[in-house]
């Protein structure tokens, strides 16, 4: 008898809010033109996430924009 494997539960993705801190420092790394690679390791977010943000804040995101 073969044994079933065990079922993964699916893990829920929650958004976390970007804070007043978190929309200055997205500010000041756009005017830098810094890589959006970097921005994420330095804030802990996904490249997308900040993309989307930016969209939303009308700034201009990356090195080669």
């Amino acid at each position: 008898m073969a044994k079933k494997a065990a079922k993964k539960a699916k893990k829920k993705r929650t958004r976390v809010a970007y804070t007043k801190a978190e929309v200055r420092e997205l500010r000041v790394h756009s005017k830098a033109r810094t890589p959006v690679k970097k921005i994420a390791k330095a804030m802990k977010r996904t490249e997308a996430s900040l993309r989307q943000k930016a969209l939303q804040l009308g700034i201009g995101l990356g090195h080669r924009r």
